[in-house]
């Protein structure tokens, strides 16, 4: 048996597609003004720096515009505050890892949370703890758009999700909550951590660990989403998940890595900014 690939390539194709004729819309109906996102950065990590680039890409693919601000942190702090008071920015991304954590912590507890496009401010936090409107963060959204995408029914189901960050694996169990799946997550601390994994119907790895999840640890009728993306082993390049890949030959359905959960998270980062873009089109008359 091998199992469905669950595509996230054609996904984010398909979500591109539909996000730059939304964008059209709103440049026609807002005086030709092209909706900006902003994103933070601070310091030379090189993730950052790639993650800043790919979605000036991405942005520039469906008739976004963006502004990339590498200043001082002090000098973020004024800056946050002109973006939040800009009609024409529609999103602020802070780009991780900054220089100091706990000052970037205080950035981001800045941002206007209707501008809070990844889902990092507290407030957006809170709002999809409490199951309400929220703006959410790229992976954990692209988790759900995949699910969504591909028929999974979640209601009623055991899913499983293993890691507790705030970027993915709590929002994830929120996410699934909302949709009436009966949630576990599991961590470092869980006891039996394939006892768990072995009862999942939706299984979600988001621990950061590479090849965690083994073939032993699934069941046949697995749905198992993969959002690791971790450097290969060896030093030979390119990235591998926390999924084994053997699970594909025993799991019902999983995405690979790379082409699965990772294409499709700046997508939603992408989607949330076109969302504010058309909420702030509706409320800021045209000049």
């Amino acid at each position: 048996m091998s199992a469905r690939v669950l595509d996230g390539r054609a996904l984010a194709s398909h979500h591109r597609q539909d996000l730059a004729e939304r964008v059209a819309r709103v440049v026609a109906t807002n005086g030709g003004r092209i909706p900006r996102l902003a994103i933070l950065r601070n310091g030379g990590s090189p993730a950052a720096a790639m993650y800043a680039a790919g979605l000036e890409r991405f942005a520039a693919g469906i008739g976004l515009a963006t502004t990339t601000l590498e200043e001082p942190t002090a000098a973020l702090f004024e800056r946050v505050a002109e973006l939040n008071r800009d009609p024409t920015v529609a999103g602020i991304v802070v780009a991780y890892p900054l220089a100091d954590p706990e000052l970037a912590q205080r950035i981001i507890e800045l941002i206007d949370p209707d501008k809070d496009v990844d889902g990092a401010t507290p407030t957006n936090a809170g709002r999809l703890l409490r199951g309400e409107p929220a703006f959410v963060p790229g992976t954990a959204l692209a988790v759900i758009a995949l699910i969504e995408a591909h028929g999974v029914e979640v209601a009623g189901r055991r899913a499983v999700v293993v890691g507790r960050s705030a970027v993915v694996g709590r929002p994830v169990a929120s996410l699934l909550l909302a949709r009436d799946a009966t949630v576990v997550i599991c961590h470092r601390a869980t006891a039996d951590l394939a006892a768990e994994t072995l009862r999942a119907e939706v299984l979600v790895a988001a621990a950061g660990v590479a090849g965690l999840v083994r073939p032993d640890m699934v069941s046949s009728s697995a749905i198992v989403i993969d959002c690791g993306i971790n450097p290969a082993p060896g030093g030979a390049g390119g990235v591998v998940g926390d999924v084994d890949p053997a699970v594909a030959e025993k799991a019902a359905a999983m995405t690979p890595v790379p082409g699965g959960v990772g294409p499709v998270t700046p997508m939603m980062v992408l989607r949330q900014t076109v969302e504010s873009a058309e909420r702030i089109a509706r409320d800021v008359p045209t000049r």
